[in-house]
This record gives structure tokens, sequence and C-alpha cells, in this order.
């Protein structure tokens, strides 16, 4: 199990980045959070077995059809456990 925290950069605001994440998370069975930054960026965490949290990472560089995504940003982290997938 792996954690990875992720910042995605663009426009991914008003464009159901977030719902598209939390949609695509449950089908991949990985748990964590997703929330809008006020510096217009997409900030999430990821959780689950390496494979699927590297999909999920894969997903974030082009996201939803209205998404337009410049970067991704990943940072490792501890693995905490969540059991869900939020939007906060």
């Amino acid at each position: 199990m792996m954690r990875r925290h992720v910042v995605v950069h663009g426009r991914v605001q008003g464009v159901f980045f977030r719902d598209s994440m939390r949609r695509e998370a449950e089908r991949l069975a990985v748990t964590g959070w997703a929330r809008n930054c006020s510096d217009g960026t997409v900030e999430a965490v990821f959780e689950g077995p390496q494979d699927a949290v590297e999909a999920m990472i894969a997903w974030c560089h082009h996201g939803p059809p209205r998404a337009h995504v410049v970067s991704v940003e990943v940072h490792d982290e501890s693995h905490e456990g969540l059991t869900t997938f939020d939007i906060r």
C-alpha cells in the first residue's frame, strides 16, 4: 500500500475535476481526498495498491474532458489507512 499527495495545475476548477477524480478513484479502489485550493489548483491524496495509485496519477495528467492540465506535482507520504475517497 502506498500514499501519494498530488497538486494539479491548470484549468482544473469548475470542470468537475474533483467529482470525476472521485469516480475514477472508486473505480480503481483508491482511497483519499480531493479539494480545490485558493490558487486555482486541485490538491489530492491517493492511497492504495501501487498500480492503482499510479493509474490515478496518470489520470490526473489529463483529468475530465473540459480540464486543461498544465502540470502535476507528486509527493510521497506515509500511508495512513484511509477507507473512503472524500471531496473536501
